[in-house]
């Protein structure tokens, strides 16, 4: 991954789990990085990763923001455009879950959820976009297995990473005649704090490994993800490896997308 040395990259949602991999890989192959997410603390921790994996601290930018307000959608642009002089790639990870049946979420938690996981990514992308034009540069987003199945008791989510999977396709043809190319990669279950944040089911430690060990069964590979396995996937993607890839949807997922849509009981309750 040589191509990456050197090319600025903004990584939303940076601040733990997928994104904090995801920061820590790309550090280690000499990426310039912009880390955006909403907890300061875990912001500079995740940066102090990076500098352990070999990066300066002069290659980390860290913008505490909260991609839902558009003015600070705004000034993570700005603020790494004007720190690094350009931008190659634009990795949209943040994203937010809610494990409630689509007959009983509230219309609160179904606004935040599609705010958060389209309508914000696709306004952000909107700003990325010219300075992505001018050096031909690449969008990674993060999107999930879920997109591709329908699952009981996650439907709005699904609904979520259905639109973003169709954004990264439409967005991959838009864009191709300017060289910028667009790919998701698509995980499984993956080791991170999605499904811990506050108002969550899974606060419980105990509970929230019954809840892995249970997703076990649904990847053929026999285990979950690590976000190490999709910072590998993103890296490629963002990579020339990857000049004739777009419009792409890479499943990270231990082979999930190949079975039915069948999930754990415990979510179904």
């Amino acid at each position: 991954m040589e191509s990456l040395r050197g090319k600025v990259v903004l990584i939303t949602g940076a601040s733990s789990g997928i994104g904090e991999g995801i920061a820590i890989h790309l550090a280690r192959l000499g990426c310039r990085l912009s880390l955006t997410g909403r907890s300061e603390e875990n912001l500079r921790r995740v940066s102090e990763e990076c500098v352990k994996a070999g990066a300066s601290s002069e290659q980390i930018l860290t913008i505490p923001a909260d991609i839902n307000d558009g003015d600070n959608r705004r000034s993570m642009i700005e603020k790494t455009v004007s720190t690094f002089g350009e931008l190659h790639v634009l990795v949209n990870n943040a994203g937010i879950a809610y494990y409630h049946p689509i007959s009983t979420i509230t219309e609160e938690n179904y606004d935040e959820l599609f705010d958060t996981n389209v309508r914000s990514l696709v306004l952000l992308t909107q700003l990325a976009i010219p300075y992505l034009k001018k050096v031909k540069g690449n969008i990674v987003n993060t999107s999930s297995v879920c997109g591709q199945l329908s699952m009981p008791g996650v439907g709005a989510y699904c609904m979520t990473k259905a639109s973003l999977d169709m954004f990264t396709q439409c967005l991959a043809l838009e864009l191709a005649p300017d060289g910028v190319r667009v790919n998701s990669i698509n995980p499984g279950a993956v080791v991170s704090n999605i499904a811990r944040r506050p108002g969550h089911r899974y606060q419980n430690d105990d509970m929230y490994a019954k809840f892995l060990e249970a997703q076990k069964k649904n990847h053929p590979i026999g285990r979950v993800g690590q976000p190490h396995d999709c910072a590998e996937a993103v890296a490629f993607l963002a990579s020339d490896a990857a000049s004739f890839i777009t419009g792409q949807l890479l499943f990270v997922d231990g082979g999930r997308h190949c079975l039915s849509a069948s999930i754990p009981v415990d979510l179904q309750k």
